[in-house]
């Protein structure tokens, strides 16, 4: 018989075992004695035998596989904090003893692209998912948290929506800006600004909230005009600050920014107008990117536990994959956060 035609019960018949026992060996059940279990082993290791997914799959059984779903238009390759994301649900599901297919989606709303996620469910390729960049409400995750597959979710915050099999995970935008803006009052700046993320993206909207909060707590104005769209990507900021000294406006003395990516581009903006950081502006990043104390100069940053977060995600779901957790799933605590004092600011 050639290799690639043996099947389990070939093998069972090779080992003197039974169909059930190799099955049992195959999916690693605890009660296969050692003996028996490495004569089984020794066979398949033999003959190179491979178990088949899809009677896996018909059999009601799961695949040890979660997917892995980036949502960006633009190139995820060239994004740091992304690259970062999806390194810590591989390290974390293969910990324990998963797989993880990951796939981007380039437009979430387009039907073929819809489809094509949906269909890896529908095929019981994966046992759960994963999305990062989302939407706050994106229709295509909702529908497949209603036709009950295990969704995970970063950046999320719909009230009421806590079924069983949605596990979502935050940063913590609050104190994080409260960090932030604390840290410039207490230098003596009073005119601070903010370059915001992706409003549709639950920290945009949030980070953004947070600001105001900081802001009234300490007694100061916000002033429109240093209120400034972007988005998440370097580019973004860069564009936000360029097109905003292209303005003419007054300038604050120090601004924050929605994510250290963000504060890149910003920082190449003023630097082509001949304005230098902290000197001429001071500025706080968002997340300790893995460059930030490496920029010139070192970024001052509100450091957000990313991987203490996308572990906790990753370890929350496989939990509900493998029917450990039962009832109403609560939003996971929001992901801890601390101020780094860098050279980006200066005191005034």
């Amino acid at each position: 018989m050639r290799k690639s035609e043996i099947n389990s019960v070939e093998i069972a018949r090779l080992a003197g075992v039974s169909r059930s026992t190799v099955s049992r060996v195959v999916n690693n059940y605890a009660n296969v004695p050692p003996e028996t279990r490495a004569k089984v082993m020794k066979v398949i290791e033999e003959h190179r035998y491979v178990p088949n997914l899809s009677a896996q799959v018909l059999a009601g059984k799961g695949t040890r596989t979660i997917g892995l779903f980036v949502i960006e238009a633009g190139h995820v390759s060239s994004d740091m904090l992304s690259n970062m994301l999806i390194a810590s649900v591989i390290e974390n599901a293969s910990a324990l003893g998963y797989y993880v297919l990951t796939h981007i989606i380039r437009d979430a709303s387009d039907a073929d692209s819809a489809r094509s996620v949906k269909d890896i469910f529908y095929q019981r390729r994966i046992d759960g998912g994963i999305f990062i960049g989302a939407a706050n409400e994106e229709p295509l995750i909702e529908e497949l948290i209603a036709e009950g597959f295990k969704i995970g979710l970063v950046d999320q915050h719909l009230p009421g929506r806590n079924e069983p099999n949605r596990v979502v995970v935050n940063f913590d935008n609050e104190r994080g800006m409260l960090l932030a803006v604390g840290y410039l009052a207490g230098l003596g700046h009073k005119r601070i600004g903010i370059v915001n993320g992706d409003m549709k993206r639950l920290s945009g909207q949030d980070k953004y909230d947070g600001f105001l909060a900081a802001m009234k707590e300490h007694g100061l104005p916000v002033e429109p005009r240093w209120v400034l769209p972007a988005g998440f990507h370097e580019e973004e900021g860069y564009e936000a600050m360029r097109s905003f000294l292209r303005s003419g406006e007054e300038r604050p003395t120090a601004i924050v920014m929605a994510n250290d990516s963000v504060a890149f581009g910003a920082i190449r903006a003023l630097r082509e107008q001949g304005l230098s950081v902290p000197e001429d502006l001071s500025v706080v990043g968002f997340d300790d990117h893995a460059l930030s104390a490496r920029f010139q100069p070192a970024l001052t940053t509100v450091k957000v536990d990313f991987d203490g977060m996308m572990r906790q995600l990753t370890e929350s779901l496989i939990v509900r994959i493998e029917g450990e957790a039962a009832g109403q799933a609560p939003e996971e605590p929001p992901a801890g956060s601390r101020l780094i004092v860098r050279d980006s600011c200066r005191p005034l």
